[in-house]
């Protein structure tokens, strides 16, 4: 197995660590920035994420500098991603620091982008390479996660709601995401209408 999908393999394994963290929050402690009281739970379950997120950006960087893009990277690499960033949004509802509604639209999108690549691969034989708003919708996936873990710690003592701006920045390059990918393949509906 190749460093890429080893690194990919690595974020698959640290997701249930973040489950485990964040759901059974054994760390006692906080510590206050700024005003704002952060749990040893929460810098514990960001730094997890934070590496899990790195490694998004590694593996993809050195399998194509280094031509070591197979298969099981065009599969898991993307799939990793969305068991991460689902899993950590999930959590965040129940946190209460993301709303419910739009965390649906982010899960059902990442849904139907992943029926839509199983759909061209089975008819083209080819692999829905992710394009630009792809990478910059993960990227503000991330930095909204981290942020709303966070409790947007950086931007509490001028009392700036990044972190829910990043949520809303990151909803829409969701939407946008999506939509791209279906009129970029729209052709394998041809048949439907």
């Amino acid at each position: 197995m190749n460093l890429p999908n080893k690194l990919t393999l690595f974020r698959i394994i640290l997701i249930p660590f973040f489950i485990l963290i964040v759901a059974a929050p054994i760390l006692s402690g906080s510590v206050t920035i700024a005003g704002t009281v952060i749990s040893n739970t929460r810098w514990v379950a960001t730094l997890i994420f934070i590496v899990a997120s790195l490694t998004d950006f590694l593996d993809g960087q050195i399998a194509r500098r280094r031509h070591l893009v197979t298969n099981f990277g065009k599969f898991a690499d993307p799939m990793a991603d969305k068991m991460l960033v689902m899993t950590a949004f999930i959590f965040l509802v129940s946190l209460n620091d993301a709303p419910a509604w739009v965390i649906v639209i982010i899960v059902c999108r990442e849904l139907a982008v992943t029926g839509l690549r199983l759909i061209v691969v089975e008819n083209d034989g080819k692999v829905v390479a992710a394009a630009w708003p792809g990478k910059i919708k993960t990227t503000t996936q991330m930095l909204a996660i981290i942020f709303l873990l966070l409790n947007n710690v950086l931007f509490a003592a001028i009392n700036f709601p990044f972190a829910q701006l990043m949520l809303y920045i990151c909803l829409f390059f969701t939407i946008y995401s999506g939509i791209d990918y279906f009129v970029q393949n729209r052709s394998v509906f041809a048949d439907s209408f």
